[in-house]
């Protein structure tokens, strides 16, 4: 079977044409001060000696019909807050309310009926799914969990859903082995969809696949959105994939985020300087623009440990506008023009929130010099 074959979407239940939700829709899932702290355990006695801020304060909104993508640097903390509003892991602090209801402590038996709404694609297509099992036995555990016969009898709604994937329903008793990389994350999608959830976390759903495989899957989670209603939070570090599927999108620096803002406002005029460096980097594949001045801003020094962050603001360390504020004051998430948040002291294409702070730091002054021999380098080619 083809990973091409041409996708037609049978209508679910309960499904809705649309994508209309906006920034007048209502609020699905709610996130405030989230943190995951993971200890770091030393000696005999199992002493914890430290811990691991994998997500240290995080505040978002996702709205009934719409997509928030998530980027930003690999651990960054973002496939920890998709597990985390999934209730795959437990919050250290903070609140994750869904449809108004905070589910952020509920027991293993209260999170039974909301599995039904949330659901969770997973990054790697090859060890998402047991070996062991066929594709019918795999798509058709959530029915077994849940308790729940599909009207026309399981093995029949699981044909289905493999067809609304773009798989061939005569497939139901082949094993994953014999699937490629694209149809195993069919397969995944195709159980994610089984109880018609709410809410889909897709965490990095293309990056372990083909380049050619790529845009045929993110097409298919488009389709399935327009088609059933679906909410998605899609995370991934390939911005182009991002700009692509989403309406808003967070970008995520050493647990924290950055800056979220939509999607249109986000890539014409990124507000925070780590915004702007991740753009940067994103390939234009146009052979006219071979020649053009490139902005390509290159960081100085690795992403920080999450054990011992920097005080501050975390992105001080590898900014080229960092003061002295930047180093001791914590920029809060604000907004500063209407539906863009930026947690920064020196924004870009906007006026300084600490404006009375100007002397750069060292480490600022060396990053800012590397950025003008690197734009020197590029007009010179």
């Amino acid at each position: 079977m083809s990973d091409e074959k041409a996708v037609s979407i049978p209508q679910q239940s309960g499904g809705t044409q649309a994508k209309d939700a906006g920034a007048d829709g209502e609020i699905l899932l709610k996130v405030t001060g989230l943190q995951k702290h993971f200890p770091i355990r030393k000696g005999l006695l199992q002493r914890q000696t430290g811990a691991v801020r994998a997500v240290d304060g995080i505040d978002f909104e996702v709205r009934k019909g719409e997509t928030l993508g998530v980027v930003g640097e690999s651990g960054c903390g973002k496939s920890t807050m998709g597990r985390l509003i999934t209730r795959l892991l437990e919050p250290t602090a903070g609140t994750v309310e869904f449809e108004g209801r905070d589910i952020t402590h509920l027991s293993t038996g209260a999170l039974r009926p909301m599995r039904r709404d949330v659901q969770m694609i997973f990054q790697d297509p090859y060890s998402s799914l047991n070996p062991r099992h066929t594709i019918g036995t795999i798509v058709s555990a959530p029915f077994r969990l849940q308790g729940v016969t599909p009207e026309g009898g399981v093995k029949k709604e699981v044909q289905r859903l493999l067809s609304v994937v773009g798989l061939n329903p005569e497939h139901y008793n082949r094993y994953p082995h014999e699937f490629s990389g694209g149809q195993r994350q069919r397969i995944g999608i195709a159980r994610a969809l089984a109880l018609n959830p709410k809410l889909v976390v897709a965490d990095e759903p293309v990056s372990a696949l083909d380049v050619s495989i790529q845009a045929q899957v993110v097409n298919l989670l488009d389709d399935l959105q327009e088609e059933l209603g679906l909410t998605y939070v899609i995370i991934a570090h390939d911005l182009s994939v991002v700009r692509h599927v989403s309406d808003r999108i967070a970008v995520m620096y050493l647990g924290k985020i950055v800056e979220l803002a939509d999607r249109n406002a986000l890539y014409k005029a990124p507000m925070h300087p780590y915004t702007k460096a991740l753009l940067s980097a994103v390939p234009i594949p146009d052979p006219k623009r071979r020649k053009v001045k490139s902005e390509r801003i290159l960081l100085k020094g690795d992403v920080p440990s999450p054990i011992s962050p920097p005080s501050g603001c975390r992105f001080h360390t590898r900014c080229w506008k960092a003061t002295q504020i930047c180093r001791t004051t914590e920029p809060p998430l604000l907004e500063l023009r209407p539906g863009q948040r930026v947690a920064c002291h020196h924004p870009e294409n906007s006026e300084d929130q600490a404006p009375q702070d100007t002397e750069l730091l060292t480490e600022a002054r060396q990053a800012a010099a590397e950025l003008g021999k690197s734009s020197d380098t590029s007009s010179d080619k």
